[in-house]
């Protein structure tokens, strides 16, 4: 690189710290909110005020928004809940909200006992394909949270799972759009198996972000796949001993007979700020954190 575009490149960075706003454009990676079971709209202000701006909004399942599952119309209605309640928030608060849709895989398991798991996988797929029509409209953009249960299956679900995993993938590379992993704790292992599918559908692997992701950031920078953290402490300070590149959220569940699990809704802008202040981040890691890297990994804007 010439001097000059050193230079350049310098003052460049040095405006786009001066000109960043910590206390405004904090980006929470993973929240939940719902109206029904929880704090609602009340929860996406506690986040606002914290200094939140963006959320990507992920769908909670059939269950929890009172619909019956009978097909791939339950999931519709759904998804059609989750635009309108993203609309909501974008219209009642400051905050921008961005839907991410999905079959939950703890939903999918739920389903392979409710049918038969060749009939689960069909309706899973068709609620993929519904998902994507609305990405397409730029209703949503994302498919998530898909892949596999957090906790033990039988084998034939499990592998019903990565099935709907790898439509999830070739879906996501024909839309062009992300996809939210939910799966077991993983290992540098997983995150290379996460990329192996994604090179043999196409799909560019900063597309896939690792939703409740270990601290394992070389790992996922070395298969190109965004990890996306739990804002507590302790997680997300030894991610930074290896990079900044790395996404982070609360997964608040928003259930009042869960209060503040996973994290509280504040979480990633109360955090963030108290790192900036102790010295573990600087702002550039934050713009990077909560900007760059979601554009990257989203392959949007964020306004």
């Amino acid at each position: 690189m010439e001097g000059s575009e050193l230079v350049q490149e310098g003052i460049e960075s040095a405006l786009r710290v001066a000109s960043f706003k910590p206390f405004s454009d904090f980006t929470d990676n993973h929240m939940h909110i719902d109206p029904i079971n929880g704090e609602g709209i009340e929860a996406v202000k506690k986040f606002e005020r914290a200094g939140g701006k963006f959320l990507f909004l992920v769908c909670k399942t059939t269950k929890d928004c009172g619909i019956e599952l009978k097909n791939e119309k339950s999931f519709a209605q759904l998804f059609d809940f989750t635009v309108n309640l993203s609309k909501q928030i974008n219209e009642k608060t400051g905050v921008k909200s961005f839907p991410v849709l999905g079959v939950h895989p703890a939903e999918f398991a739920a389903m392979c006992g409710k049918f038969s798991v060749s009939k689960a996988l069909e309706i899973a797929e068709k609620a993929i394909d519904i998902a994507g029509r609305k990405i397409s409209n730029r209703e949503a953009v994302a498919l998530g949270e898909i892949g596999r249960p957090h906790f033990e299956v039988e084998h034939e679900i499990l592998e019903a799972c990565n099935k709907l995993l790898e439509y999830a993938f070739e879906a996501a590379a024909n839309l062009g759009c992300a996809v939210q992993l939910h799966t077991e704790s993983i290992t540098e292992k997983n995150f290379k198996e996460f990329r192996k599918l994604a090179d043999s559908v196409s799909l560019d692997p900063r597309r896939v972000i690792k939703h409740y992701s270990p601290p394992l950031i070389k790992a996922a920078e070395g298969s190109g796949i965004f990890p996306s953290l739990i804002a507590s402490k302790e997680n997300i300070i030894s991610a930074r001993k290896e990079s900044s590149r790395f996404l982070m959220e609360s997964d608040y569940i928003d259930d009042l007979q869960r209060p503040g699990a996973v994290v509280g809704p504040k979480s990633v802008p109360k955090l963030s700020l108290q790192l900036l202040n102790e010295g573990i981040f600087t702002e550039e890691d934050l713009w990077k954190i909560h900007k760059d890297n979601v554009e990257e990994a989203y392959g949007i804007e964020l306004p």
